[in-house]
């Protein structure tokens, strides 16, 4: 006979608790024992309980491998009420065999029904294939799908009710979704209201607004953008050229040219328009503000497409450059918000769960960006589907559903890896330098931690890049996510595997970083843009003006939206501005997948930097009239749960 000494930690979720029968079979290297039930007199498993078991085996199995856990409904009905639930939410077993140490055998699932799985204790060991074992969570989705031609597959699912309980909202969070109650009006849409005509803030949502990730340096006008010195003489001042300002290197430009012929949408019954503008922007010397020079409202010159200026009429300027507020809402909630913080990072939850094993060291530093919420990546249109919510919605935008869908495929097929990988996206956009350009700050200083974490914690699981090669299930994965999420596309750069450690440490960075940070940052600042409608026009009435000098106010009001397609927007945007309850901020690992004291020091380490860049924002945010809080690292779930 052989004793085994077993511990057991239910969650404390509502409903986490169980009546259903649990025994664990042992699994080592001279066989495996029968099922050896868990039972005490009277209710085991309630949530929140933490229970001891002695069991009794007929044989000693030696050196333990695994540990299987069997959950079976009881052969009576359960109680009536909400500890009825079947579901039983397991946080760990800690397991001590006869005459040896305690083995902890990380879980954090729900287990629904009659189920059965192997765990496995300790660090996970690249390239064995856990999967086999049963230890993937939870059971790999079956397929993947195509939502619209051209876009990232995703899971095969018609909505969040056939979800699997480990990838849908908590109970609590759910709650605080539907229950979630009007706040008072905040700074930022205050600051909106007052200053949205102003030039100065108009450059500056460039940089800092709710999509900062379109303006790039400019070294050579366009040919298709023909401004002149004279159009720009007035802000640029006496003694400067806007050819030796080019050379300087204080000229920018934000290109929507991606928006040329999009099909427009129609609402209530009329027309909706848009434009693929060009802005030219110059930043004043010794850190003064950004400031818009010129703007086209197409990509052809000609006499149907003048170039705007400051120094034109009042109305004329001020629609030009509410015509680019319209454009980026429809890039931003279509592409940088739509296709890169909420499709791909699907991908890579999709690729996380049926690739990696759970005890798998790669899960364990990517399940809180990954996992644990497909939920708001569902295509299928729910009121608790955040996704599906802007697709429905979609429907009062100027471009509509079918420009979303268009515009994402036309992204996709340039989309690279660099765009997603933040230093470099930064030299890439020559955009190094540019004063009070927070979101670069922040931004980096977050990768900059999260590369240090990561790399730290491959360092202690991958000895070489032989054993980066040599890990089948990472190749697996990475491989998977280039063939769904980048359609095997070559020219995107992404990927289809990795040959070096540093090269792992990128791209579990970009991962982390998409899903976390990088989707806060292009989220949170919707509502605050577009509370104020005329600041972010989600459509237009009227076509983009075609010569100068004509535009009144009473022409300036009717191109803005209709007043219930700007409600439909502003209410979902509010729903998204801010996160329901059961929070995990960036950096916080509350399941405890890893058991050694080497990730452990290394997530405490991660912590502290997290919380050290969260002091120097706060610090430099009270001398600011409007604070970038975007990327305040409190603020920023882990995942991208909504």
């Amino acid at each position: 006979m052989a004793k085994y000494s077993v511990r057991v930690s239910t969650g404390e979720a509502i409903g986490a608790g169980t009546w259903n029968k649990i025994a664990v079979s042992v699994v080592g290297t001279r066989g495996e024992t029968p099922p050896l039930r868990l039972d005490h007199l009277g209710k085991e498993f309630s949530a929140g309980a933490v229970e001891e078991f002695e069991v009794e085996s007929p044989q000693d199995v030696g050196e333990v491998l695994l540990l299987r856990v069997h959950k079976a409904p009881l052969l009576l009905p359960a109680p009536i009420g909400p500890l009825s639930r079947d579901a039983w939410f397991c946080r760990w077993f800690q397991l001590t065999p006869p005459q040896g140490v305690p083995l902890r055998f990380p879980c954090y699932q729900w287990l629904d029904g009659a189920v059965s799985l192997a765990l496995r204790a300790g660090p996970g060991e690249p390239g064995r294939r856990g999967g086999l074992l049963g230890t993937h969570l939870p059971a790999p989705p079956s397929s993947w799908k195509t939502y619209s031609p051209g876009w990232p597959h995703c899971l095969n699912e018609k909505s969040v009710k056939d979800l699997d309980l480990n990838i849908k909202y908590s109970v609590m969070k759910n709650s605080c979704f539907y229950l979630k109650l009007p706040s008072p009006p905040l700074p930022p849409p205050e600051y909106v209201v007052e200053h949205w005509q102003e030039d100065a803030f108009f450059a500056s949502q460039f940089l800092n607004g709710h999509n900062p990730v379109l303006i790039r340096r400019c070294r050579h006008l366009p040919e298709n953008f023909p401004v002149t010195e004279d159009m720009v003489a007035p802000v640029l001042g006496p003694g400067t050229s806007l050819k030796a300002e080019l050379e300087r290197g204080s000229v920018f430009l934000v290109d929507h040219g991606i928006l040329s012929g999009i099909h427009g949408n129609v609402v209530n019954g009329q027309p909706q328009f848009s434009a693929a503008p060009m802005t030219l922007l110059y930043q004043r010397p010794r850190g003064g503000p950004l400031l818009p020079l010129a703007i086209q409202l197409s990509q052809t010159p000609g006499p149907d497409s003048p170039i705007f200026l400051p120094s034109d009429n009042k109305w004329d300027w001020l629609l030009a450059k509410t015509w680019v507020r319209n454009a980026e809402f429809s890039v931003n909630e279509a592409l940088t918000h739509l296709l890169q913080a909420h499709l791909l990072p699907e991908v890579f939850t999709m690729a996380t769960l049926r690739q990696l094993p759970q005890c798998h060291p790669l899960f364990k530093v990517s399940v809180s960006a990954a996992y644990p919420r497909l939920c708001p990546c569902t295509s299928g249109c729910s009121s608790a589907c955040p996704r599906g919510a802007l697709s429905c919605q979609a429907g009062s935008t100027g471009i509509g559903i079918e420009g979303f869908s268009e515009l994402i495929q036309r992204n996709m097929e340039q989309l690279n890896y660099s765009v997603l990988c933040l230093p470099e996206d930064i030299r890439a956009r020559g955009v190094e330098d540019i004063p009070n350009y927070y979101y670069r700050d922040d931004g980096l200083q977050i990768w900059a931690a999260v590369e240090s974490f990561v790399s730290e914690i491959i360092n202690i699981y991958y000895p070489s890049d032989v054993s980066v090669r040599d890990d089948g299930e990472l190749q697996a994965w990475v491989q998977e996510i280039f063939l769904e999420g980048f359609l095997g596309r070559k020219s995107s750069g992404m990927p289809s595997a990795l040959e070096t450690r540093e090269a792992l440490v990128q791209y579990i960075t970009m991962v982390i970083f998409s899903c976390s940070a990088r989707h806060y940052a292009v989220s949170a600042g919707q509502f605050d843009s577009c509370v104020w409608m005329p600041n972010l026009p989600p459509s237009m009435q009227l076509p983009p003006p075609t010569s100068k000098g004509q535009t009144k106010p009473e022409g300036f009001l009717a191109t803005l939206p209709p007043v219930n397609a700007t409600c439909d927007i502003i209410i979902t945007l509010w729903l998204l501005s801010k996160e329901p309850g059961d929070q995990r901020p960036l950096g916080t690992y509350p399941d405890e997948h890893f058991t050694e004291e080497a990730p452990q020091q290394s997530i405490a380490a991660f912590q502290s930097r997290l919380a050290q860049i969260s002091k120097e924002i706060q610090e430099r945010n009270q001398g600011l009239p409007l604070p970038y809080t975007y990327l305040d690292p409190p603020l920023i779930e882990n995942s991208v749960s909504i």
